[in-house]
């Protein structure tokens, strides 16, 4: 499944829609604010930013020392959630141990949360308010939905294994597929037997990324599956997902490669993301 390529197409589409926003006096803007500089997640910063430049958006970022008191950080997103001018903000995660990553989250103005992850948003998922096409979902699970809707992946009826249980991708992954009418069982680090379940999964999400001490292996997947990696893990200096990609490739339907599987959408989402906030600016 070649999330490269559809993220390309979703980012020409958008810029469409950037310059129509221009056209109306409009600069989508996106907001990053960073903390304790991390190198990978600096990787992932800069990849924003050119995305971002690609399709019209503007990216400001917003840099803090590690040791920055947590009252800065909030005073900040106020001042944002204040500007007309900047249409989504994101709290580039993880933070450092001594700020609170929720509380953080929870200040951001929710027309603005374009990592879709404040209350208000991740209650609109769960009750069913929600359109894949005009909300602000989390960026990873949306990026997935579009993959498999792109591949036309059937979902309802089939059992779904995900291993993950975090608020950027399992759970809110989960309601998406239950909203498709899919079987979901969620699994994590505590799940007893957990070759058996993935073994009787028509589609296999895996999204550890604690290689080599986990990897998704042959004989952990049924022939015909689906198969979603979403594990990033760097070995030997370069990027690899959870899965044994050429071990388990030749087994199943369909598989999302790493890099250039579900990566790229889920950047595509959140240019998507920010076009969508800065639209409804407009009403």
């Amino acid at each position: 499944m070649d999330g490269k390529s559809l993220a390309k197409s979703v980012r020409e589409r958008l810029s469409h829609r950037v310059k129509g926003l221009r056209a109306k006096g409009v600069i989508p803007t996106l907001a990053t604010l960073f903390v304790g500089g991390v190198s990978s997640s600096r990787i992932y910063i800069e990849g924003k930013r050119r995305d971002c430049a690609e399709v019209g958006i503007e990216f400001k970022l917003f840099e803090f020392p590690s040791t920055v008191e947590e009252d800065k950080i909030l005073k900040l997103i106020e001042e944002l959630n204040g500007d007309d001018g900047i249409h989504g903000i994101i709290v580039q995660l993880p933070v450092p141990p001594h700020l609170n990553p929720r509380k953080l989250i929870e200040r951001i103005n929710p027309a603005k949360d374009v990592d879709g992850l404040h209350s208000h948003n991740v209650g609109k998922l769960w009750t069913g308010g929600y359109s894949l096409e005009r909300s602000l979902l989390p960026c990873t699970p949306k990026g997935i939905m579009y993959l498999l809707d792109r591949y036309k992946v059937r979902l309802e009826g089939r059992l779904a294994v995900i291993i993950n249980r975090s608020d950027l991708v399992g759970k809110p992954l989960a309601k998406l597929f239950l909203d498709r009418n899919a079987t979901v069982v969620l699994c994590h680090s505590k799940t007893y037997s957990l070759p058996k379940r993935t073994r009787e999964a028509d589609v296999v999400v895996s999204a550890v990324g604690r290689r080599p001490e986990f990897v998704l292996t042959e004989g952990m997947v049924r022939r015909g599956a689906v198969v979603i990696d979403v594990g990033m893990n760097y070995l030997n200096g370069k990027l690899v997902g959870d899965v044994d990609f050429e071990g388990v490739k030749h087994k199943v339907a369909y598989i999302t490669p790493v890099p250039g599987g579900v990566g790229p959408m889920t950047r595509a989402m959140l240019l998507q993301n920010t076009v969508i906030a800065a639209e409804r600016s407009l009403r």
